[in-house]
């Protein structure tokens, strides 16, 4: 049997013109491309004409593929000899989801290719004309996700680290749960005055920053939250220089 190829790709944020120049190229020799909400627009400018186009993003509250559908879709058409592209938002291997598709491939014995992306963590901050670290400030950066399988806040969250004033924290996927997160947070001893950006939509044009503390966020958040995909950024470099 004739296997194709799966390359998984992260499209950045939003901006098609943080596609690296190795996602065009492949983006250009795809045959099938299963493509995030995110990861759409101009950036499939980039495929050919006869190339196929399937739309497979998830999003809160919306109908969607489930991540065992888009498995089999990857898994499907590669075994049919087709060279195909997963195009993930921001970077795959951050909160992406990768390493079930990676299982899945693995266990089809169909090849594989992962090329990195621009972080939405990364280019938000960038957006904001802020930096993630600083050598005196902030010398550690984690990236946390805001909820679990079931869409609540993760049980086993490390509150000692979430709550290090030193640390630039980065919490994806964080609307819903955020009011939450900070009541911990405060309750662990971190200010609520702790400055904090939350960043929508980054890298489209609708991109939306909004600088705050966690406090201020948190009741913003608890009174109204858009549909609008966000991560938080907080710490002590999150407000202008």
């Amino acid at each position: 049997m004739v296997r194709g190829f799966v390359h998984l790709i992260g499209a950045g944020p939003g901006d098609p013109e943080l596609l690296t120049l190795k996602a065009v190229r492949c983006l250009g020799q795809a045959d099938v491309v299963l493509f995030d909400d995110l990861a759409a627009g101009p950036m499939l400018s980039h495929c050919r004409p006869d190339a196929e186009l399937i739309a497979v993003g998830k999003r809160a509250g919306r109908a969607s593929p489930k991540q065992g559908e888009i498995d089999r879709l990857l898994v499907d058409h590669a075994l049919g000899g087709k060279r195909v592209v997963r195009l993930k938002s921001g970077d795959p291997g951050i909160f992406g989801r990768l390493e079930e598709e990676i299982i899945a491939l693995k266990a089809a014995a169909i090849p594989f290719e992962i090329v990195p992306g621009v972080s939405t963590a990364s280019a938000a901050a960038a957006a904001a004309g802020l930096p993630l670290t600083r050598r005196s400030e902030a010398r550690r950066v984690q990236f946390v996700t805001g909820h679990d399988i079931t869409g609540a806040l993760p049980a086993d969250r490390n509150m000692a680290a979430l709550a290090d004033a030193g640390a630039t924290t980065v919490v994806f996927m964080p609307k819903r749960t955020f009011p939450a997160l900070v009541e911990a947070l405060v309750a662990h001893g971190l200010s609520p005055e702790t400055p904090a950006l939350m960043a929508e939509h980054v890298g489209c044009p609708d991109q939306r920053l909004t600088r705050a503390t966690i406090g201020a966020l948190a009741a913003q958040l608890a009174a109204s939250v858009s549909d609008k995909a966000a991560l938080i950024l907080y710490g002590p470099l999150m407000e202008d220089l």
